[in-house]
């Protein structure tokens, strides 16, 4: 899960920011308004009302280090609920791309909608769907299976879904393993650090160096991340992706 910020006021609430969760197993995006200054307390509420309720209890959550969700009331929270919390690191898509990605949607959707003030169903077709079956053109084939039946197609497709993701990832790893490398840092240890997404660096984008540093370890953080003590020119992002380079 993921909040994007700087949105417009919008609503009878004046809503500015957007809840953006995304099902890994699914693939279903979930967007819900918020405002910025949300407090834990009033986050873990509204996903209790608006997800869980018609859900279930998250095995797994991922997001960033969101003062919210690296309260002790979300930890504790989570605790009493068997969920595992997991925080990504920052530039590294492999940990919450799919979120980030819905986000980006969410960016282009809500830009569109400023600039027109109408929604892209209005615009294309002159009316708002009010339900899925609204939106089709005609009507699909009747499916009556039995209570028994159709528990077992939704266990088959689930398992059958569960094995596609799984030889997915699997492919998606070994092309990736072969061409990373497991890093050996170690604390102490100095590294320079990229500047491709700083963009706080004075001076000329395009003639900046690619790499700064040296800079010292100061802790590892997972196996694909760790913490580097970084000048006040760079101090924004203490923890950092780790593909970084060994100074010499």
């Amino acid at each position: 899960m993921d909040c994007v910020t700087g949105l417009p006021p919008g609503g009878d609430r004046s809503y500015n920011a957007c809840l953006v969760i995304f099902d890994r197993f699914s693939k279903t995006p979930i967007f819900l308004p918020c405002h910025k200054d949300d407090t834990a307390m009033d986050t873990a509420l509204l996903i209790w009302n608006r997800v869980i309720s018609w859900t279930c209890i998250f095995t797994n959550i991922i997001s960033d280090r969101d003062p919210k969700f690296t309260s002790a009331l979300w930890t504790n929270l989570h605790q009493i609920f068997g969920t595992k919390l997991s925080f990504s690191t920052a530039y590294h898509p492999q940990t919450d791309g799919l979120v980030e990605r819905m986000s980006q949607t969410l960016d282009d959707m809500t830009s569109i909608h400023a600039s027109t003030n109408q929604t892209s169903a209005i615009l294309g077709k002159e009316w708002n769907p009010k339900l899925p079956q609204d939106s089709l053109r005609q009507d699909l084939a009747e499916i009556n299976p039995t209570a028994v039946g159709f528990k077992g197609m939704l266990e088959e497709t689930g398992n059958y879904a569960i094995r596609c993701m799984e030889d997915s990832f699997s492919y998606a790893k070994d092309k990736w393993d072969k061409s990373h490398a497991t890093p050996d840092f170690k604390v102490q240890d100095l590294v320079l650090v990229s500047t491709t997404n700083f963009n706080n660096i004075k001076g000329c984008k395009k003639l900046k160096d690619s790499f700064e540093g040296p800079f010292v370890i100061k802790a590892l953080d997972r196996e694909n991340a760790v913490e580097v003590e970084l000048s006040e020119e760079l101090s924004s992002k203490p923890y950092i992706s780790s593909e970084l380079d060994k100074a010499i």
